[in-house]
């Protein structure tokens, strides 16, 4: 599947409504692959996604859900961390939410994957079982799973993904470790961890973690991938579905680096450093989704506030390269840049 695409470019599921079908679309008619992020829909919603999709473009696209996990969370660390933003909620004039797990509709969404017949399914935050990645085989998937270490790498091989999305630490947004309380952000960075998975594993490999340019592609399909994943680069296009506020910090000289913390959401995610991340970061226990849920509607009425400050502004540590321009042309300026950076070192050697 992944050798059948004209370019070797994958524009990453980004979930909270930053790909749109628009995006997903753009990139895939380019030569690319699209993704819709079905974390935080409703199984009903990724599906009218996924027709929207299919009515703007024939070519093949993707889908990625969240694997749910049951790991267990210290109440008492949840509840002080709920007093702690009490304060937050009053400056903002909203209600914390109920700090409660879900499976974000798990075996509704595995039903439309099923019925949909959807082109690639990827998964974030575990590995499905061999049965349900080898009915979605059946049904024409091809699958992938994002890891994060060779050891995750090895489960998803033996449970049988047709290929690996390697995120380094570099990447924007959530870690997708299979284990949350696991400090995966120490990992190697994305060029040793690709070098490390191809030792231990021989299917395809997805490079993913602050690929901005074209000289990045070259150099992870020169590590071993198959095709690179960007999502922070497409931030800022028009058919983008980020904030506003989100697009504008990128390049706002306020927000000078990116931090891995769990503030937000209770899991560990890659963001702008902003007031809200830089004064909670060591407060928030490791418990998603209930952080998730609980921090929802204060992030929301941040945004509504025009205050970029407390909201969850994930960006790759690559940001201040993202472009505002359509995502098809930034998919045929990051080729150009390809075939520069290859025709340079040929020259080199």
């Amino acid at each position: 599947m992944l050798h059948t695409l004209s370019v070797p470019i994958i524009q990453a599921p980004m979930a909270g409504g930053v790909s749109t079908p628009a995006l997903a679309a753009a990139v895939s008619e380019a030569g690319g692959l699209g993704f819709l992020a079905g974390g935080y829909k409703t199984a009903e919603e990724m599906r009218k996604e996924i027709a929207a999709v299919r009515e703007l473009t024939d070519k093949p696209f993707g889908v990625n859900i969240f694997v749910p996990s049951e790991e267990d969370v210290d109440e008492k660390a949840l509840l002080c961390y709920r007093q702690v933003l009490e304060k937050e909620a009053e400056r903002f004039g909203v209600p914390l939410g109920e700090a409660k797990w879900d499976d974000d509709d798990w075996e509704a969404k595995l039903a439309v994957l099923y019925e949909e017949k959807v082109p690639v399914v990827s998964f974030t935050f575990g590995c499905p079982s061999p049965d349900i990645i080898a009915k979605l085989k059946e049904k024409g998937s091809f699958v992938v799973v994002t890891v994060t270490s060779t050891e995750e790498a090895l489960i998803a091989k033996q449970a049988g993904a047709n290929a690996l999305c390697v995120q380094g630490p570099e990447a924007g947004g959530h870690r997708a470790s299979f284990r949350n309380n696991a400090a995966s952000h120490e990992n190697a960075s994305l060029l040793v961890l690709l070098q490390q998975i191809r030792e231990v594993v021989d299917i395809p490999l997805i490079a993913a973690g602050g690929i901005m340019s074209g000289r990045d592609i070259a150099a992870v399909l020169a590590a071993g991938a198959c095709a690179a994943q960007l999502g922070t680069a497409f931030l800022r296009c028009p058919e983008s579905g980020a904030n506003p506020l989100h697009k504008n910090a990128l390049v706002d000289p306020q927000f000078q680096t990116t931090n891995v913390t769990r503030a937000f959401t209770g899991r560990s995610a890659r963001g702008l450093a902003n007031r809200f991340l830089i004064e909670y970061d060591n407060l928030a226990p490791a418990a998603y989704p209930h952080i998730h849920h609980m921090t929802k509607q204060l992030r929301k009425a941040a945004a509504q506030a025009n205050d970029p400050q407390a909201m969850s502004l994930w960006a790759g540590q690559g940001y201040r390269l993202a472009k505002d321009m359509p995502a098809g042309e930034i998919v045929r300026l990051l080729m150009e840049q390809v075939k520069e950076a290859v025709e340079e070192i040929n020259r080199l050697l």
